[in-house]
């Protein structure tokens, strides 16, 4: 289940400025430091659900580069625990994207597969301890069949880990949104949001800085658990900005979903202590409290999730009629995760709802 902060890096992902500050900021590679913008293209990972779901953190660029193409895969590892099996997840999703561009004729004029970069942006808080290449997750071979073994590796971008010096150096807007859910203090409040509150009045791409403002309500929601509308005009004309800021600020050190998630996960905590002293065992109770404790971590991600695409909604629409609101509260994830990617770039709010809501 998606989540409303990897949403927000999806939405930050979605741009090629922050894609190219990714790989020449945060990797060794040099090879697209110079590469214009226009060279970016983005393609929709669908074609992976032909047998294999994939997930919609996925993300693939496909950049020129001269007369040839490179294409990038971004897997989202966001606030959660280390998969063991990332490297073997690689092969399959390279697999399937070669498998595509072959069926859609889409190769070089020798008929060659193009180069993948394939990145996994990782910001949990366990120490990542997969395997990086697929050969760690396989038996050693026969000294014969040695060269026959698959070897797909993979960079990881571990954001938790990142040198501090060096982050604190780099000017790019992406630094700034990592400083500022690394939380480093007193950092945030006298370096970060007035670097962004400047960035933010230099910048005219009403796409990005979308995207940036719901990266931020993300990460504000799953901090403080509360609904807020956070723009950094306000943090210039709301002379109490700063002290809801200080407090926020010592909350992002909170990794996770703890606070985001307090309103699902005490009804859902209540509930499973019901279902297991029901049961009137030990047992049921213990099995009762974790369910509970399950649903009600699911609950809540729901509930700060809705509240995310409410503030999104407000801050491009104006207030939200009654029933934009209703169909907030009763909407599914499913449902929930569409109109906001919709919402990044919708006309209207009834383009957001599509057909559904054309009362709204």
């Amino acid at each position: 289940m998606s989540i409303p902060h990897d949403l927000g890096y999806r939405s930050l992902f979605a741009h090629p400025e922050l894609v190219r500050e990714l790989i020449t900021g945060f990797t060794s590679f040099k090879l697209l430091d110079e590469v214009a913008l226009s060279a970016f293209e983005r393609i929709n990972p669908a074609y992976v659900s032909e047998r294999l779901s994939a997930r919609q953190d996925d993300i693939v660029w496909r950049v020129q580069l001269g007369d040839a193409f490179l294409y990038v895969y971004i897997l989202l590892e966001c606030q959660s625990g280390v998969d063991r099996w990332m490297a073997l997840r690689m092969q399959t999703y390279i697999g399937l994207l070669y498998q595509d561009l072959v069926k859609g004729h889409a190769l070089s004029p020798g008929l060659l597969l193009p180069p993948v970069l394939p990145l996994v942006f990782y910001n949990g808080s366990p120490h990542w301890s997969a395997s990086m290449e697929l050969a760690g997750l396989v038996m050693e071979a026969p000294a014969e069949l040695a060269r026959f073994q698959p070897s797909q590796r993979y960079m990881l971008i571990d954001q938790q880990r990142l040198d501090r010096t060096a982050l604190e150096a780099n000017a790019s807007l992406l630094a700034l949104l990592f400083r500022l859910e690394l939380s480093l203090i007193p950092d945030v409040l006298t370096n970060v949001l007035p670097a962004l509150a400047t960035w933010f009045k230099g910048s005219h791409q009403a796409n990005l800085r979308r995207s940036v403002q719901v990266w931020v309500n993300g990460l504000l929601a799953r901090a403080t658990g509360k609904r807020e509308l956070f723009t950094f005009d306000s943090v210039e004309e709301d002379a109490d900005m700063g002290a809801k800021l200080a407090t926020w600020a010592e909350q992002l050190e909170e990794i996770g979903f703890q606070k985001g998630s307090a309103e699902g996960m005490a009804k859902g905590k209540a509930e499973g202590m019901a279902k297991g002293v029901t049961k009137g065992k030990a047992e049921g109770k213990a099995e009762g409290k974790a369910e509970g404790k399950a649903e009600g971590k699911a609950e809540g991600q729901v509930i700060a999730f809705r509240r995310v695409l409410g503030s999104l909604l407000c801050n491009r629409f104006g207030e939200l009629p009654a029933l934009a609101t209703r169909r907030i509260a009763q909407a599914t994830q499913a449902e929930l995760e569409q109109w906001f990617e919709r919402s990044l770039d919708a006309p209207s709010l009834q383009a957001v709802f599509d057909e559904g809501a054309t009362s709204t």
